[in-house]
């Protein structure tokens, strides 16, 4: 059936396999975990920084028909802590696993006002609510985020669920409750390592200009939804390593085989990352990369 569906596995040989930096845990080095989707686990021994959490992933039929519960169990597992939770924009496959994982660990939950109806709808107080309109440094212990507005890509010509969430939807919501609102992407500065993160397939190219970064998590749609996106983002913010994201279905369990979205070309995305002038690093659901806090 997945495969009638045009849905197809990512071999295993397409996966980055060097030794990045260091083994788990070593001092003095970030680590990066892909959740898959668009989301990250960002940390090093003094903060926890996690974007765009989905973990609870539920089939097509659920996501289309049903309320979308967070799978708390599994998100408790996954990441036992957290300091900030970023969003960066209030669609399901972004935000539905946010506010569960803010009430476990005490994290901020930092985004668009969207965002904060989905955290007050979901019981955050408001201790735990950042909004911001991006364009601003938030600090966040030895850390920094700084939001850049931005724009939802097309899909099949159209943007999926538009507008502002104005009121907290009901919860759990349905997917059509959860409309994108404001989106951002984010610049997370670590002290030592700048990581940017572009959870959509679209972004503006001035709201970009000025910044730079060591990491860009790039989200694999894009290349297809919007001419030159990796061309116009590597240029613009110059990062050493480009971290694809946003490829698979979100469809599948997240300790499954993953599928590639229809449409999605990792080899071709991976391939225009270098001509740009950056390495990609494609990591498995659930995989670490580490990176030298300085290099």
């Amino acid at each position: 059936m997945k495969r009638l569906a045009g849905l197809r596995p990512v071999p295993a040989d397409w996966y980055y396999r060097g030794v990045l930096t260091a083994r788990s845990g070593a001092a003095g080095h970030l680590q990066l975990r892909y959740l898959g989707t668009a989301g990250f686990v960002l940390s090093d021994a003094r903060r926890t920084v996690v974007l765009d959490p989905y973990l609870s992933r539920p089939g097509a039929m659920r996501s289309l028909a049903a309320r979308l519960i967070p799978d708390t169990a599994l998100i408790r597992r996954v990441i036992p802590h957290a300091d900030e939770v970023l969003i960066g924009h209030a669609h399901h496959d972004h935000i539905l696993d946010a506010p569960d994982l803010c009430l476990q660990t005490g994290a901020r939950l930092i985004g668009s006002r969207s965002t904060m109806m989905v955290g007050h709808a979901a019981g955050l107080p408001d201790r735990q609510l950042r909004e911001t309109a991006g364009n601003e440094d938030i600090a966040c212990g030895d850390w920094s985020v700084h939001g850049l507005p931005s724009r939802h890509g097309r899909l099949m010509g159209r943007i999926p669920f538009p507008g502002d969430i104005t009121a907290p939807p009901p919860w759990p919501p349905r997917m059509r409750h959860l409309r994108h609102g404001l989106v951002l992407n984010w610049i997370v500065r670590t002290g030592g390592l700048t990581v940017a993160h572009i959870d959509s397939a679209d972004f503006i190219n001035e709201q970009l200009d000025g910044h730079r970064c060591d990491v860009l998590c790039l989200c694999a749609i894009g290349r297809k939804a919007r001419p030159h996106y990796v061309r116009d983002a590597v240029q613009r913010l110059r990062p050493r390593w480009v971290v694809p994201c946003h490829w698979d279905t979100m469809l599948t369990p997240l300790h499954a085989e993953p599928d590639q979205i229809p449409g999605v070309d990792l080899p071709g995305f991976m391939e225009e990352i270098r001509q740009a002038g950056a390495e990609p690093l494609l990591t498995p659901m659930l995989g670490d990369l580490y990176f030298p806090c300085q290099y």
